[in-house]
């Protein structure tokens, strides 16, 4: 099968583009989450970002992906997934969901050859676990195993919505063994459908993207979030690793007070490192990158608002203090969001491509 994506030092002007030369073969390959990596000049996208969440040696790029591209209408004249209204999907005929199945598994391919995404993030739309099997299947079919493949995968208990704050933090004082059996039986539930989802050569792993942390430190304490959040997630976790599955825990926010919670419940790796809430890659690349891959951090603020310089510098201080030692996968400090400037995200890239090589 023609590579649909570019290995280093190869013109990428000469390779075959996905929407112009679908390959529908499929591909079996055992997920494992401790694959060693293999001769560099022979892995695909996917083993090159296996072997950063596994804080293994790279030479060449240093592998990149972002947790959601939305501008897809803007790249691709499509729109995102995420943004499609799907509430007659019941009534269509199983020949006209496919259409839509196929159009959705082209264009995260699509996003991924022409941005060199290491990995796919899908975003089900209809969210079942059926549609989750067939999205990943066509996937596959499409482009082998060339890409690491994930989805939202967490149980846990995340900053909860103006409506349900105050009724939230009341039931933590009033009722904390109710919220410890709701816990446990959401986390019970992940990992049921997760082994639904267990599936030779389909998924790789998980995106856990609960929210905990506000830009001024976590919405719960460090000790409420070690009674309330940490051991759930640690038993996700060990759930999801037991099973063959990679785990990346996100949270947006200032995560330093509660970071050496959140690396012993052992994630892969942590995204997004947020620069808006004063963490710094640096420090966390000194206090934790012994023992977990880190995913980040250019500055979504700049990006959107900042300028061009500080793109620039956010980008170069990402690379310079991400990559040493390896277990780094590059990417901006949150997604690509609907309103953010494509240009900007380029222009990222460009640098990324120029420096950000080992």
């Amino acid at each position: 099968m023609p590579h649909l994506y570019p290995r280093e030092g190869e013109d990428q002007s000469r390779l075959p583009r996905i929407c112009d030369n679908i390959t529908s073969r499929r591909v079996i390959a055992l997920n494992t989450a401790e694959r060693p990596a293999k001769g560099i000049s022979h892995m695909t996208p996917r083993e090159r970002f296996i072997a950063a969440l596994n804080r293994q040696p790279l030479t060449g790029r240093v592998p990149h992906f972002e947790l959601v591209f939305f501008l897809t209408m803007e790249a691709f004249g499509k729109v995102h997934p995420t943004h499609r209204a799907y509430f007659q999907w019941d009534q269509m005929e199983e020949k006209e969901r496919e259409l839509h199945r196929r159009d959705m598994a082209e264009l995260y391919i699509a996003t991924a050859e022409r941005y060199e995404h290491s990995a796919i993030f899908i975003h089900l739309n209809p969210d079942r676990v059926e549609e989750a099997l067939r999205i990943v299947e066509l996937i596959r079919e499409m482009s082998g195993d060339r890409f690491f493949l994930m989805m939202h995968g967490d149980a846990t208990f995340s900053i909860p919505n103006g409506e349900q704050m105050l009724d939230f933090s009341y039931r933590l004082a009033d009722e904390p063994e109710k919220m410890h059996a709701e816990a446990e039986a959401l986390v019970r539930a992940a990992l049921a459908r997760a082994e639904r989802l267990r599936v030779p050569g389909g998924l790789d792993g998980f995106a856990l993207c609960a929210d905990y942390c506000l830009n001024a430190g976590p919405f719960l304490s460090p000790g409420q979030f070690s009674e309330f959040v940490t051991p759930y997630l640690a038993k996700l976790i060990e759930g999801y690793r037991d099973l063959g599955f990679f785990t990346i825990k996100h949270t947006d926010g200032n995560i330093m007070p509660i970071l050496d919670q959140l690396v012993q419940a052992n994630p892969h790796a942590l995204h997004s490192i947020d620069p808006q809430a004063g963490v710094d890659i640096a420090e966390v690349k000194r206090l934790v990158g012994d023992r977990v891959c880190l995913i980040g951090n250019v500055n979504c603020g700049a990006l959107d608002t900042g300028t061009d310089e500080e793109v620039a510098a956010s980008t170069r201080y990402a690379l310079t203090h991400g990559m040493p030692g390896g277990g780094y996968i590059f990417s901006t400090s949150n997604c690509i969001y609907t309103g953010m400037r494509l240009a900007r995200y380029e222009a990222m890239l460009e640098i990324w491509r120029a420096e950000g090589n080992y």
